[in-house]
């Protein structure tokens, strides 16, 4: 696969996690958490099928020789990252969140060293500090002192096991993921994940209402773009370009955020667009000795 496409797929998939960030406020003011991730994936995982099937794949057999592949990722990159995700931020602030998940690159390199033998080079190196310059400058509001001022609770503790879930589901991706039928392996997965969230929503208590009009839309939007798309072209993205030099991308999330916030009438501060562009050097700086193609 040519790198440029790979690139186009991990940014495409970040662009749409920070749409997430905007839509996930409308859909939480109808939903409970847990049931606001099921309901996000047994729609994913429905259309995902269904496309799958369409275009030929053989979903039966890609179960039966690949279903501990499926509960693995599903485990990892779904439930346990949205259930640690969604609880931690009912305990911490936006801030603490946002800057543990900011290591998020500096741990699956780390991780990818460490279980998949995966070298980092001198320049993601280089670009892991960089990028986290970027995003601290973004959440701080160009005020790093206020890092100092970050209380850690047991929100961040939650916080750091969601990062540590998808650090893992980076390096299991590349390990694991079989590379025939991304399509429907992406949707095998996600019934695993839907199936456990929707276990644990029931066993929860939580009480499920459907959404409104506005939380319904806000609920498509996510499901079609930042979870279909979005795992999809992740999970090619890892496959191909590596753990750690994908999970550069990750530093991005904030910065499309911003950016969609801005279309949406809330304008970027000078401080948010100078740390945009500090994450925007470091990843293209990493990116630059890409030179040619990687494995299809």
């Amino acid at each position: 696969m040519p790198v440029n496409l790979v690139l186009l797929l991990l940014t495409t998939s970040v662009f749409f996690w920070g749409v997430n960030f905007a839509l996930a406020g409308p859909v939480l003011a109808d939903l409970p958490p847990l049931w606001a991730a099921a309901l996000r994936f047994i729609l994913a995982a429905a259309i995902m099928l269904a496309i799958a099937a369409y275009r030929g794949d053989q979903l039966l057999k890609l179960l039966r020789q690949h279903a501990p592949v499926h509960l693995l990722l599903g485990v990892l990159g779904i439930v346990g990252f949205n259930w640690f995700f969604f609880h931690a931020m009912q305990q911490t602030s936006g801030d603490n969140g946002a800057l543990i998940m900011a290591t998020n690159p500096l741990l699956t390199t780390l991780l990818a060293a460490l279980l998949l033998r995966e070298r980092a080079s001198v320049r993601q190196l280089i670009a892991i500090p960089i990028a986290l310059l970027g995003v601290s400058v973004v959440i701080t509001a160009g005020d790093l002192s206020r890092l100092a001022q970050l209380d850690l609770n047991r929100g961040d503790v939650l916080m750091l096991f969601a990062n540590l879930n998808w650090a893992l589901f980076n390096v299991a991706t590349k390990r694991f993921m079989p590379k025939e039928a991304p399509m429907g392996n992406t949707a095998w997965m996600m019934v695993m994940g839907a199936l456990i969230l929707t276990v644990m929503a029931l066993a929860s208590g939580e009480t499920f209402t459907l959404p409104g009009a506005h939380a319904g839309f806000a609920l498509i939007v996510m499901t079609l773009g930042g979870t279909i798309l979005a795992y999809l072209f992740w999970g090619m993205g890892v496959r191909n370009l590596g753990a750690g030099r994908a999970a550069l991308f990750l530093n991005l999330v904030p910065v499309f955020a911003m950016l969609v916030s801005g279309a949406m009438g809330i304008a970027p501060t000078v401080a948010q667009i100078t740390g945009g562009l500090i994450v925007l050097a470091g990843v293209t700086f990493a990116m630059m000795p890409m030179r040619t193609r990687v494995a299809a």
